[in-house]
């Protein structure tokens, strides 16, 4: 019960899991970006009154775990997060405006989900995703056994 907000008529837990990535999916969110992109969000979240409960920035998508407030609608929130960052991105890093045409630096859409009293495990989860990508990346190696007859093949 302690994390139900008040306005000046209405009690509210509005929380949301977000997943949204750059354009093509690029891997821009590394290094220097990283660390910009978090603040840039961080500042727009703060102007909009929005709470980041839980966020992580993979090499090619951004989660967050945010608390919106009722009078903000997602989209809204989601309209002015990746339009205004985009801008604030290109003005600290001016070479991404030549791999991003239109100054497009996010994808057009974006995943939500009401989180319910699923916070912990959401959080969890967005906690350890940059975990599992990276060990995703690992299990890559290629099988070299043809699906159909089960015989191995040496071959490359």
């Amino acid at each position: 019960m302690n994390n139900i907000n008040n306005l000046s008529h209405s009690k509210w837990r509005c929380q949301y899991h977000i997943v949204f990535a750059p354009k093509y999916r690029r891997k821009e969110i590394y290094g220097k970006l990283k660390a910009d992109i978090g603040q840039i969000l961080r500042k727009l979240c703060e102007q909009k009154g929005v709470e980041i409960i839980e966020a992580t920035a993979c090499p090619d998508h951004i989660h967050m775990l945010v608390s919106i407030p009722p009078n903000i609608r997602v989209s809204d929130f989601m309209g002015f997060l990746k339009g205004k960052s985009t801008l604030m991105i290109f003005d600290r890093h001016a070479n991404l405006k030549y791999k991003y045409g239109s100054r497009h630096f996010w994808c057009r859409g974006y995943y939500v989900d009401t989180v319910g009293r699923n916070k912990n495990a959401i959080a969890a989860y967005i906690k350890n995703q940059l975990q599992e990508y990276i060990i995703e990346d690992q299990l890559t190696l290629k099988e070299y056994m043809d699906p159909f007859t089960g015989s191995k093949n040496t071959k490359a």
